[in-house]
């Protein structure tokens, strides 16, 4: 068994175990995104993404779904789930030292219609003045139907004000090393959100916004005048928090 998927397995007894254990906090959200920039298969698409993350006693977790619908008629499903456990909870002893508020053992496994990848490693978050949240994850990917290779993956959320007006802008940056059949790629994706739920005088919370994805060599597979696979993709976005 690959280390991977014994890293996986433990990863969901340890889950399942802490069924008991205390949510900290947690949300559910859904977004739809419409674009016209896509890469890599029809450029204009619709994307549905279910999402969950939560705060536990023993580390953190996020989940999510996506449904693409292209124009042209083809329907895609991809999922991740990255659980991370941390070494701060789990031991009772402090892990901080310098910008760095705790160290995890980072895990994530990403799921599509052609293919199932593990990801394990190490991650960090950070503190940095004016950001929710900052986390640092470097990990092994052992990939199914490419040669296995290394990412390291930068997640951010900051919350702003202008005019009166509330505003997030979060995102993520993931860069993956080439190997013998894939170059290295990258992809930077980025949402920026107006709330509305204040205006609207409703609780749960309303965004509307546009999120940006940037790719180099999209899916590891290299740009070429013949193949673009390098992607800049503006979407309309709107997002509902449950």
């Amino acid at each position: 068994m690959k280390i991977s998927k014994l890293m996986f397995a433990s990863a969901t007894l340890l889950c399942c175990g802490a069924a008991s254990a205390d949510i900290l906090w947690q949300d559910l959200s859904l977004t739809y995104l419409k674009g016209s920039n896509y890469r890599v298969g029809d450029p204009d698409r619709q994307v549905y993404t279910l999402e969950h993350v939560a705060g536990t006693s023993w580390g953190d977790s996020f989940m999510f779904l996506d449904h693409l619908r292209s124009d042209n008629g083809d329907r895609e499903n991809y999922g991740e789930w990255a659980p991370r456990f941390s070494l701060g909870k789990l031991s009772g002893s402090s892990m901080e030292f310098g910008m760095v508020k705790d160290v995890l053992i980072a895990t994530q496994i990403e799921m599509s219609n052609f293919q199932t990848n593990y990801l394990y490693g190490v991650g960090f978050d950070l503190a940095l003045p004016a950001f929710k949240y900052t986390q640092l994850n470097l990990y092994r990917r052992q990939n199914e139907n490419v040669d296995d290779s290394w990412q390291a993956t930068l997640v951010w959320g900051l919350p702003f004000e202008i005019g009166g007006q509330q505003f997030v802008y979060d995102g993520f940056i993931d860069w993956a090393s080439a190997s013998s059949d894939q170059s290295a790629h990258m992809n930077f994706t980025s949402q920026l959100k107006w709330a509305l739920h204040p205006l609207l005088g409703i609780q749960s919370k309303l965004y509307l916004g546009v999120e940006y994805a940037y790719w180099l060599n999209k899916f590891g597979i290299p740009n070429n005048p013949g193949f673009r696979t390098d992607e800049s993709n503006l979407n309309l976005l709107v997002k509902w928090h449950f």
